[in-house]
């Protein structure tokens, strides 16, 4: 299916939406020209890379932004979840009216955070101006208004809850429960029912397969939908669309499998106002959107691009409903993602113009949408769009700071040669300083990330992090490795039981690439990533000799130990990945850096949450203990309190200030930032 142009009803107001930006750009443009003109721009000075002095410091990373995403919806009111570093981590429910300004519903101590799956979302639902969200501290559901304490509606307990959906019907919410109650076992996973008032017992509807998500009631409240799945599959392998009727006492009804199977990949199911059950397939080897009518599956795009995202965590949300007769949504084709308008009866797929590349968690009611959006230049953003005029209104950004675009690198989007006549693909983003300048002749270093998952993707996104680096002078290609999402199932497959090799191929040919090219310099490469990207960063350093250096963030050094200590939902992640355990263990000690310790002789620093259960510490600390008896230059920074992935600011500073300290030392440059050493063991 082609995408077409809009017809002229909706065409006028999105060309003219478009001007508008045009015009302003214009504006801009011819302003800036004229105080070029009447004021002389100082001359750059003239630095080594890596030394120049940025306005991107690590504070004003933690202390001017915060996460944005769980967009809901409830009447006049858009909802939305904010992790704020300054708070340590803590995520807070905001509700904002339409036409008003943003509020917190969950006050301090309150944190909106589920741990099903241990990687959350779906942490809180909004319904008829209640609250209902799980507390991240005993992991009980609670009600709340934001005028009242809010109340527990879940008994004490080792369980946890999340992606729930509101049974008006029955005053209760549907939502999956994860039972870690009985040590002896593998934690349970079910759907319940909850009563609102907490005057019910839990009330288990769905049971039997080893992951549950998305339960969805059909708009009169006699049917409910949900997706299921079993080991070994990850959600992005294989998942089961099911559909059940809701009896008179509230049980289910007839369940039957609709759709799905072990190797095709279910998403989002949801239901159009007018009672079509919807959801994202990759049957084609695209994540594409189908329906349910008359009983039959019908392709509704069909489309060699992707409108569906790895099930990571709960309540994800690419399309929505506006209106009974369109959907919005949001869609990728080689990493550039879109929004368009369906036409649920033409199935026209119509583009709609906006100033951003990257797009989630996107809702619609009424005629108004509301989702996530940013672009290489902007921060990321709560926007709401009105079908009627078509203009967008920024709810709230995740930075406060104004940063002037002499100090932000834009990425371009770069296909480079790898292994086995492929192509793979990453963003390139060099070193951009308006007050700086390199000596002549040099080449600044390189920086490549390796993004987590493994089944993962970045994103052409304002990322302060990088823009850090490269407002100092280092050169970064990020990289959507072989196996990343949003190039479709085959691309994605790429890792299966090859995790390890291609995406180290991946970074070394992503970085050798640019150094080919005089882009950067090939004797000062590193590399760094977080969890499965700081396993590749690590496995890079081990099995080739590319990088001089790198940075690991709770990595995976041992297959092995992984396999065995790894929570639920990741336990047999590596089946895929790598090969059954134990049947394939050989093939876990080879790739495991922890045991070639024997090759390691690149400097590397890592960093580690003392209480992360999904790369445990011991990961991080053989690493050091190794090369450290090896006599490598190794620095190790742990962090109390931290789970996987930082949340404190304090730590997300030190964090990266101590990677700047490490580089400039390995690198042999000074920082221009008055930066707290680090100790490095075995270097002098």
């Amino acid at each position: 299916m082609d995408v077409k142009k809009p017809d002229r009803q909706t065409r006028y107001p999105v060309v003219l939406f478009a001007l508008f930006i045009a015009g302003t750009a214009v504006s801009t443009i011819l302003s800036s020209c004229i105080t070029e003109r009447s004021t002389a721009m100082p001359e750059p000075k003239t630095a080594g890379y890596g030394s120049w002095k940025s306005p991107i410091t690590s504070e004003l990373i933690t202390s001017e932004t915060i996460g944005l995403g769980q967009v809901e919806l409830d009447g006049g009111d858009v909802y939305w979840v904010e992790m704020r570093p300054s708070e340590a981590g803590r995520n807070i429910v905001v509700r904002c009216p339409f036409n008003g300004t943003p509020a917190d519903v969950t006050p301090a101590p309150w944190n909106a955070r589920t741990r099903v799956h241990e990687y959350g979302g779906g942490s809180y639902l909004a319904r008829g101006g209640a609250v209902y969200f799980s507390h991240f501290t005993d992991q009980r559901l609670y009600r709340t208004s934001g005028d009242d304490a809010p109340v527990p509606i879940t008994p004490e307990g080792d369980y946890r809850y999340a992606d729930a959906v509101f049974d008006e019907a029955r005053s209760r919410l549907v939502c999956v429960r994860e039972d870690h109650g009985d040590p002896s076992r593998e934690a349970l996973n079910t759907i319940v029912a909850v009563d609102v008032k907490g005057e019910a017992d839990v009330r288990i509807l769905v049971s039997g397969h080893d992951f549950y998500s998305s339960p969805r009631i059909s708009p009169d409240g006699s049917q409910l939908s949900w997706l299921a799945w079993n080991h070994p599959n990850m959600p992005w392998d294989g998942t089961e669309l099911w559909l059940a009727g809701i009896g008179d006492d509230g049980d289910i009804v007839a369940p039957v499998k609709i759709a799905g199977g072990p190797s095709e990949s279910i998403f989002q199911p949801s239901w159009s106002p007018g009672g079509d059950l919807y959801f994202v397939s990759d049957r084609t080897g695209w994540w594409n959107i189908y329906r349910i009518r008359s009983g039959a599956v019908e392709a509704v795009t069909s489309v060699e691009a992707e409108f569906g995202r790895p099930q990571w965590v709960f309540g994800i949300s690419t399309y929505a409903f506006p209106s009974p007769d369109r959907i919005i949504c949001t869609w990728t084709r080689n990493g550039d993602w879109r929004l368009a308008l369906i036409d649920t009866e033409t199935l026209e797929l119509t583009g709609i113009n906006l100033p951003y590349s990257a797009f989630g968690s996107v809702r619609a009611s009424n005629g108004i949408a509301v989702f996530t959006a940013g672009s290489p230049d902007s921060f990321n953003a709560i926007v709401s769009l009105d079908f009627m005029t078509m203009r967008t209104k920024i709810l709230k950004r995740s930075g406060t700071v104004d940063i002037d675009p002499g100090y932000i690198s834009i990425p371009k989007a770069i296909e480079f040669p790898t292994e086995d006549g492929l192509t793979s693909h990453a963003f390139h983003y060099p070193p951009k300083n308006k007050d700086f300048r390199a000596p002549a002749g040099e080449l600044p270093p390189l920086i490549v990330i390796s993004h987590g998952g493994p089944t993962g993707a970045t994103m052409k996104i304002l990322r302060l992090v990088i823009q850090y680096w490269t407002s100092r002078g280092f050169a970064v290609v990020d990289v959507n490795y072989g196996g990343s999402s949003g190039y479709g199932r085959e691309y994605r497959e790429r890792l299966k039981g090859r995790w390890g090799i291609v995406d180290i191929d991946d970074c070394v040919n992503a970085a050798l690439f640019l150094a080919e090219r005089e882009q950067v310099d090939r004797d000062r490469l590193a590399i760094r990533g977080g969890s499965a990207g700081g396993f590749t960063t690590l496995a890079a350093l081990t099995f080739r000799d590319v990088f001089k250096t790198g940075a690991s963030h709770y990595g995976v050094s041992d297959l092995e130990a992984l396999a065995k200590e790894t929570h639920k939902f990741e336990s047999r992640y590596l089946d895929s990945l790598i090969g059954p355990y134990p049947e394939k263990r050989d093939i876990y000690i080879e790739r495991s850096p922890i045991h070639h310790t024997d090759l390691l002789s690149r400097p590397m620093i890592l960093f580690q949450g003392l209480e992360d259960k999904i790369v445990p510490p011991n990961q991080a600390e053989m690493i050091v203990d190794a090369l450290a008896k090896k006599g490598v230059p190794v620095a190790y920074l742990p962090f109390e309190g931290e789970q996987h992935g930082f949340r404190n600011a304090a730590n997300i500073r030190r964090a990266l200030d101590a990677e700047l300290y490490f580089y400039s030392r390995v690198f042999g440059f000074t920082p221009a930032d008055k930066i707290e050493p680090v100790e490095i063991i075995n270097m002098k």
